[in-house]
């Protein structure tokens, strides 16, 4: 093995103790949710012990992350096509599904279970955005206004109106949010037609 593999390798234990101790799992949970024994865990985190594909599946499973994003692997050359997922220091997870000047942009958004007294942080930008919760219950604050959206439902709103999204104590949450950098609007086009 190479010595950059060797040193990718090594860095994963770190990795993988950050993500767990953000998102406040102990060991034994961990081992429960991913079948990987606590003290395999345990080795792995300290590197005592390099991963396996094996081990590292249904770790990039129970985080929401990529292997790749485990494993820091190196950037593709065409950046236009490196959609790597973007863990922030909330916990949460943003991946673009997008990537091009301009225009519509798409993003999943991962939100990690909140709390319902979470003081939230407006803020403020150009644009539109166009939000859609797939998963869990997604409080999201707008102007006056403390909408909770549940699976299924969706908003739209002009941003420059102070916003500002978040999950409860419900649970974690999913959305896809399409932001138009200069104000356009996603478009939704129902048919009638029965063919």
């Amino acid at each position: 093995m190479d010595e950059t593999a060797n040193q990718t390798l090594d860095t994963v234990g770190p990795r993988l103790k950050h993500l767990r101790l953000r998102r406040d799992v102990s060991l034994t949970t961990l081992a429960a949710e991913t079948g990987i024994s606590t003290s395999t865990l345990s080795r792995l985190e300290a590197g005592l012990r390099r991963p396996t594909l094996e081990q590292l599946l249904p770790l990039a499973r129970y985080y929401g992350v990529t292997i790749d994003s485990l494993v820091d692997a190196p950037r593709t050359a065409n950046p236009r096509v490196d959609l790597r997922p973007m863990s922030c220091s909330d916990g949460s997870i943003i991946i673009p599904l997008t990537r091009r000047p301009g225009g519509i942009q798409a993003y999943k958004f991962v939100l990690l279970t909140g709390r319902d007294d979470t003081v939230p942080e407006l803020r403020s930008h150009e644009g539109y955005d166009w939000a859609y919760v797939l998963n869990g219950t997604l409080r999201l604050i707008l102007g006056d206004q403390d909408l909770v959206l549940k699976a299924g439902e969706a908003a739209e709103f002009d941003t420059r109106t102070p916003h500002w999204f978040g999950a409860t104590s419900a649970g974690p949450v999913e959305y896809l949010s399409l932001v138009g950098r200069q104000g356009q609007r996603a478009h939704v086009r129902a048919t009638t037609d029965d063919h």
